[in-house]
């Protein structure tokens, strides 16, 4: 990454349905940061506030995306990816500062 870090906003509130039964709202206007990439996809932290799983414990969670889709959430307290099936559709916007 550059100097100049990129963000990203998230243009409308998207509720992904988890495989454990919860579902877990990305709210529209949020921000968020790439911080890296794995073979799944780029995966992006939020800003200014902590996003969270819930399975049978809750866990800090970063999304992933591929292509304007959620395609799971890397766990950064585990170092592990988890799968979201099926994925979900997003709309992610770059900021220009």
């Amino acid at each position: 990454m550059t100097a100049t870090q990129q963000r990203f906003r998230v243009a409308r509130s998207v509720t992904v349905k988890l495989s454990s039964g919860y579902s877990r709202e990305v709210h529209g206007g949020s921000l968020w940061q790439p911080v890296g990439t794995i073979k799944q996809g780029v995966v992006l932290r939020p800003m200014g506030e902590v996003f969270t799983i819930e399975g049978r414990q809750v866990h800090e969670a970063y999304l992933v995306t591929k292509e304007n889709t959620v395609v799971g959430f890397f766990l950064p307290g585990e170092s592990n990816f988890s799968p979201l099936v099926p994925p979900q559709s997003i709309t992610i916007e770059r900021i220009n500062d």
